[in-house]
Parts: C-alpha cells; sequence; structure tokens
C-alpha cells in the first residue's frame, strides 16, 4: 500500500498537490464542524427572528465581498502561480492588487453608508450592517489569491482556522440572550480582521515581499486581468447571496432564519468541492496547456458527485431529525427547505472539471457568459416566484439557476 502511495506522488507537483489537498481538507473540515456548532446554539439563544435578521446582513454584505474581491481569486491566483520564483514581479502583482482592493473597499463603504441611512428596512438596524462590513476588511487583507499561487495553502488553514476559532469561542462566552445579537456579527469581523492582519505579516516576513508603488500599467494590467472573471463571479456570487436577500425583502425574518440555516447546510456541503477546486487549481493552469488534463479533471468530478450523492441522500431522508437537533423542533419551513436543496451540492460540485478546463483555455467570457446568465435568471425568479411561494419559491430558484448554469459551462466547454 505505502509503495503504491509512494509511486501516485512520486513527484513534486504532485507532492505539492497532496500537501495542498490536506490542507484545505482540515480547513474544511473544521468549516464542517465549527458551524455544525455554533448554529444550533445560535438559532436556539437568538431564535429564528435575530438569526434571520443577522442572515440578511449578511447576505447583504456578500455583495461588497464581491466588489472587493474583483476575481483576483481567480486572476490573481493565475498570475502568482506563473511568476512565483520572480520576487520582484511578485511584489508588483502583490502591490497593485491589494491597492486596488483598499481602493474598492472604500467605495463599498461610502456605497453601504447611503443605502443604510436611504432605507428604513435598514436604517432600523444600522449596527448590524456596520458590524457586519469588517468581515470585507477582514477579506481584503487577507490575500487567498498569493497563497494560492505560491501554493502554499498551510497558510490559508492556519488562518482561517485562528478566524473561526476566535469567532466560536466567542459566541459561547458573549452570547447568552436573545439582546446580544448585536455582538454576532462583530464577533464574526473580529475574527477575519485578525486572520487578515496576520496574513499580512507572514507575507512580508516570511516571503520576503518589498510593498512597492504600483505604477498605473500594472494597476491597469490587473484590473483588466481580473474584469471577465470580476463579471462572472458577479454572477457566481449574485445568485449565491440572491434568495437570501431577496427572500428578506418579501418575508419576515423568521422566515428568513428557517430557511438561512438550510441554506447554510448547503453552504458547508458545497464548501469541500470548493477545497478540491482550489487544491488543483494552481496545478491544471499550469498543466493544463502541456498535457491532457481532461482524464484528471474526469477522475475529481467523478469523485465530487460520489460524496454529494451520498450526502444528498442523508439530508433527504433525515431532514427531520437534522432540524430537530438544530432547531430544538420540527419546523416546517426548514424541513422543506431542507429536503428541496439536498442534492444541489451534487450540481454545483460536478462543473469543478468544467470551470478548470474553461479558465485553464483562456476562455473567461465563456465563464463569465455561463454565469451571468444564471445570475440573471436568478434574479428573474426569485422576483417571480418568492412573492408567491416566499421560500418555496427561493428554493426553486436556487435549483433551476445551478442546473442551468453547470450545463452551460458543459456546453462551452464543447465550443
Amino acid at each position: 500500500m505505502l509503495v503504491k502511495l509512494k509511486s501516485i506522488f512520486n513527484s513534486d507537483d504532485k507532492k505539492r498537490l497532496l500537501s495542498n489537498f490536506l490542507s484545505l481538507s482540515i480547513l474544511q473540515g473544521t468549516n464542517y464542524i465549527l458551524p455544525l456548532i455554533t448554529l444550533p446554539y445560535l438559532v436556539r439563544v437568538l431564535g429564528p427572528s435575530k438569526y434571520g435578521l443577522i442572515a440578511f446582513a449578511q447576505a447583504f454584505i456578500a455583495y461588497f465581498y464581491i466588489l472587493t474581491d474583483y476575481g483576483f481569486n481567480l486572476s490573481a491566483t493565475r498570475e502568482i502561480s506563473i511568476y512565483r520564483n520572480n520576487k520582484r514581479k511578485v511584489s508588483e502583482i502583490f502591490s497593485s492588487v491589494m491597492i486596488i482592493k483598499l481602493g474598492l473597499s472604500i467605495i463599498s463603504f461610502i456605497i453601504i453608508t447611503v443605502i443604510i441611512f436611504s432605507f428604513d428596512k435598514f436604517k432600523k438596524d444600522w449596527f448590524i450592517y456596520y458590524f457586519s462590513f469588517g468581515i470585507v476588511i477582514g477579506q481584503v487583507l487577507f490575500p487567498v489569491w498569493f497563497f494560492q499561487g505560491m501554493e502554499r495553502m498551510k497558510y490559508i488553514t492556519l488562518l482561517n482556522i485562528t478566524a473561526k476559532l476566535i469567532f466560536t469561542i466567542s459566541i459561547f462566552i458573549f452570547i447568552k440572550r436573545m439582546s446580544d445579537y448585536i455582538y454576532v456579527p462583530l464577533l464574526n469581523s473580529l475574527g477575519y480582521l485578525t486572520a487578515g492582519i496576520l496574513a499580512v505579516w507572514i507575507i512580508l516576513k516570511n516571503f520576503k515581499l518589498k510593498v512597492v508603488v504600483p505604477n498605473l500599467n500594472n494597476i491597469k494590467h490587473q484590473l483588466r486581468a481580473g474584469w471577465h472573471i470580476f463579471i462572472s463571479t458577479v454572477g457566481i456570487n449574485m445568485y449565491k447571496s440572491n434568495s437570501i436577500f431577496i427572500l428578506g425583502i418579501f418575508a419576515n425574518n423568521v422566515i428568513v432564519g428557517y430557511f438561512s440555516v438550510a441554506k447554510k447546510i448547503m453552504d458547508i456541503i458545497n464548501s469541500l468541492a470548493g477545497v478540491i477546486s482550489q487544491s488543483i487549481y494552481p496545478y491544471t493552469m499550469r498543466r493544463i496547456s502541456q498535457y491532457s488534463i481532461t482524464p484528471f479533471l474526469k477522475k475529481i468530478g467523478f469523485g465530487i458527485a460520489l460524496y454529494t450523492f451520498f450526502i444528498g441522500l442523508v439530508l433527504f431522508f433525515f431532514a427531520n431529525i437534522i432540524t430537530k437537533l438544530i432547531a430544538g423542533n420540527n419546523f416546517y419551513p426548514m424541513v422543506v427547505s431542507i429536503k428541496m436543496l439536498a442534492f444541489v451540492p451534487l450540481v454545483i460540485g460536478i462543473n469543478v472539471p468544467a470551470v478548470h478546463m474553461l479558465l485553464g483555455k483562456k476562455k473567461d467570457k465563456l465563464f463569465t457568459k455561463a454565469v451571468f446568465l444564471g445570475a440573471i435568471l436568478d434574479l428573474i425568479l426569485n422576483f417571480l416566484l418568492v412573492p408567491h411561494y416566499s421560500y418555496i419559491g427561493s428554493c426553486i430558484s436556487i435549483i433551476i439557476t445551478e442546473a442551468f448554469v453547470t450545463i452551460m459551462l458543459y456546453w462551452y466547454c464543447t465550443l
């Protein structure tokens, strides 16, 4: 057995690939366990109404995370992976991207301020949205794209676990009654900010990068390189955030709370496919032009399909038990939402090979087109269905949109 394993991972590339996968698997294992610890506690202590308000605020803030990310988690990762042995070039890329992200965070803060004080729905809970905005600042400071490009995923793992642990421990220390709900987004932001500051310190200390003042051409290059991925990322994250945000506009916080718990479970399961995708992304980007990467990606897709199908069966048949464990009772909206969304991670997970093929072959425009069409479809479906069918309309919108995007991605791979 050991001999066989050694023969599989007999090169530096494959050893690094395994190391990256293990690091991110530990991270996502933590991301599975910690939310499963805090989720039932928060739902019971805060109640579905206050939990729903926090979920709505997070969905709102997610749009600003999309803006500040600007697709750099893919475009900058690709550039760092290509030039990682050229310290001067890496320093230029790092400095240019961080300057752009800081500028976008300032723009985001101005936009959120205007929205909060222009609408009563936001104004009455203004502190929740400002406390939640700390997550955006933390993500801006935390250059995941740099660690991915350098294929040093262990730093992502350590720092993310640090952020999650700070949040988890703080929840049990400071959140004791329903009125403590105002501290939940603040504690979450504190975890992200700590991880972001540590990430910058590690990069400057361990990787010996020099922060340089980027020239205008470098900034323009990064903006152009990330544009199509930014538009596609807007599409992806819009239809991932739209369901809770639009439901929050038409339904009360209690319904949002029930639905958001079901969606949180789906997101936790989806995160494992994200680990696999992030782990192999630098590897496939470097090798796709030299070797046939299709057999490798087919194996990845089959593996994702297998485990997501099994988990889907568990969620569908044990939705009542899962709901009771989390919320203390069989709340009908939560049970229905879990059952309806049970196999959505399967539909999402199997598109990983198609995404890598399109980006690896520089078909960014087709990738952008697929997810942007998905975002438009999701908006239309949500505004058509949610006012009449509430959370059931949200579930239907997610199912149809995710299936549509996966079909489009594979179709574009054939062009």
